[in-house]
């Protein structure tokens, strides 16, 4: 009775509008652990969510699973987050890769925060001959991302790759690694079969610009080993639903989504 009582103390001072305070940290934490969050987290606590002293917080830093923090040594400008006990062990994400053509700001920004909520590992910007948006700012991929995996309960944070081009890329690519190449072509097999056919191990999507792969690359592509084609269906999809379509398709056949939390 006593541990209910805690957990839902705990609960409650965690809470806010229906969720939780989570912070992503880049420190050591363990059990008496000092974090000082950086500005941003800062002005987040005490301005936006009006922590206090004793209000209690999430934090997880992908290496040493979340931890219950304790607010404390409060300023106007400044606090302190001290770990008082570990709530969940570090859990890995699938080994999947996204591989994508940077598309127009808030699209991207978009397929940061729906691919990390996805549980992709790594995402890889691709130049391609009809890359539109060439200039890829990488730490605002990365701050969605962060923010998508505080609001998801994920326990880390997916790796934001330099842009490469598409030649880079396939020249770079591990030889062991699986490609799921979104195919707009039209010949290919549809995605939900092509996966279940599929063997598991490491994986990555790869999906192109708003015009698509032009005849060159597609055929370059198909020509590199581990290549699996595939079609999303006969509607056209903006390139960004392409993307998260075919994330959510090989994480219901090959990834996580069969995994019950807390099992």
């Amino acid at each position: 009775m006593r541990a209910d009582k805690e957990q839902q103390s705990d609960s409650e001072d965690l809470a806010y509008d229906g969720g939780k305070l989570r912070l992503f940290v880049p420190d050591l934490l363990a059990e008496g652990a000092k974090v000082a969050p950086d500005e941003g987290q800062t002005h987040y606590l005490l301005h936006v969510m009006r922590a206090r002293e004793g209000t209690r917080v999430l934090l997880f830093n992908g290496r040493d699973g979340e931890w219950r923090a304790e607010v404390s040594g409060v300023t106007k400008r400044s606090c302190e987050l001290r770990c008082e006990r570990q709530t969940r062990q570090q859990e890995g994400v699938p080994d999947l890769w996204l591989a994508f053509a940077p598309i127009k700001k808030t699209p991207s920004d978009y397929v940061a925060q729906k691919a990390t909520e996805l549980g992709v590992a790594v995402l890889q910007p691709v130049i391609t001959n009809r890359t539109i948006a060439r200039r890829v700012n990488l730490d605002r991929l990365r701050a969605n991302a962060i923010e998508a995996a505080e609001q998801s309960e994920r326990l880390s944070v997916p790796d934001i790759s330099e842009p490469l081009s598409l030649t880079q890329l396939l020249q770079r690519w591990p030889a062991e690694r699986h490609i799921l190449f979104c195919d707009e072509g039209g010949d290919a097999a549809p995605i939900l079969g092509a996966l279940s056919r599929a063997g598991r191990g490491p994986w990555g999507i790869l999906t192109g610009p708003e015009g698509g792969f032009d005849p060159a690359e597609r055929a370059l592509i198909r020509s590199h080993a581990l290549v699996t084609p595939v079609t999303l269906g006969p509607r056209i999809m903006r390139a960004d639903t392409a993307a998260l379509a075919a994330l959510a398709v090989w994480q219901a056949v090959l990834g996580d989504w069969g995994h019950t939390p807390g099992l």
